[in-house]
């Protein structure tokens, strides 16, 4: 199962130190997990989702991929990439309307030849279904990707991405205490929760909230404990998880989804600045935000090592550019 993929990206990503940022917060050890690097048309967390997600599309002889995000979804980005790579149909549905000129993400989305169905308010795949049933009575045979990605199979990746981290960790001699990252539609969690079982990495997840609307009428919280409860079945996981177990803060969410404030351009001035490292707009700013003020307010214990998994996005950087500039 662990091995069952599609190969898509560069792996290991490189995992450093932010020794400058470590110099402003004296009181920890500040780390980098570089995703943003993982090579897939700009890159970012999602490529790994996708090789398991591509291969069990393959695995079932689909020749057509459906998958829903926002205008500057970087899943959609991504799948679409990945649907070039395997020779795949790429349909994605994107919320809002059509607009006159295309940047960021989308533009890359349409340069990599998804073809592209503007839905209103339903950004989450809400249309999914309808689609499907209208290219399949055409003789084609669809494979659905969940919005973000976040079902089981997609998880897995962050299954394999904990191994990757405890490799680098043990390489490395280090120990991380914390891993701050940004969590919108939960894949990841799940996936980084139920590797941290399997092989026994002593981290706290601290989950950055993005999004505050529902997936599918579920919480958050809800919809990253059902990921967690299947793939705990299906890899012979004992702990049994509860929905306490599924921490997720929502300290920097109030803003809603994809409204950029000073805090995550603060947030992206305050790391480029300082290391070089470029965040995006909408997800890592937000949780690297999210960070910066656990740090300073001491909401964690001192002396700790701490490590920001940069999940990417950097196309939408280009997106907001007024809110940047």
């Amino acid at each position: 199962m662990i091995d069952n993929k599609f190969s898509l990206g560069f792996f290991p990503t490189p995992l450093q130190e932010l020794s400058k940022l470590s110099k402003k917060y004296p009181d920890y050890k500040l780390f980098i997990k570089r995703d943003e690097n993982t090579g897939l048309a700009f890159g970012g967390n999602k490529t790994r989702k996708l090789e398991y997600l591509i291969k069990q599309a393959l695995d079932e002889n689909c020749d057509t991929i459906i998958t829903a995000g926002a205008q500057q979804s970087n899943h959609c980005r991504q799948t679409a990439a990945a649907c070039a790579i395997a020779g795949l149909r790429c349909h994605l549905l994107l919320g809002g309307e059509k607009p006159d000129v295309y940047d960021g993400n989308l533009l890359l989305s349409s340069i990599l030849g998804a073809e592209i169905h503007f839905t209103a308010e339903n950004r989450k795949g809400e249309d999914g279904e309808i689609l499907k049933t209208k290219i399949e009575n055409e003789g084609r045979k669809c494979f659905v990707i969940p919005y973000g990605g976040s079902n089981f199979a997609g998880a897995m990746g962050f299954v394999t991405a904990v191994k990757e981290l405890k490799e680098q960790l043990i390489e490395q001699k280090l120990k991380i205490d914390y891993i701050f990252f940004a969590s919108s539609s939960g894949g990841m969690q799940a996936g980084l929760t139920l590797g941290k079982e399997v092989y026994q990495l002593d981290s706290e997840l601290i989950p950055i909230s993005i999004d505050k609307e529902e997936l599918n009428g579920l919480s958050l919280e809800e919809a990253v404990l059902n990921r967690i409860e299947v793939g705990a079945l299906k890899l012979n996981v004992n702990k049994k998880f509860n929905l306490s177990d599924i921490k997720l803060i929502r300290d920097y969410d109030k803003e809603g989804y994809g409204v950029v404030t000073t805090n995550e351009i603060n947030a992206i001035s305050e790391l480029v600045k300082n290391e070089g490292v470029l965040l995006d707009p909408v997800y890592t700013a937000r949780a690297f935000y999210g960070m910066l003020d656990f740090l300073n307010k001491k909401r964690i214990p001192t002396n700790t090592n701490i490590l920001f998994w940069h999940t990417g996005g950097l196309p939408a950087i280009f997106k907001y550019a007024n809110d940047l500039q």
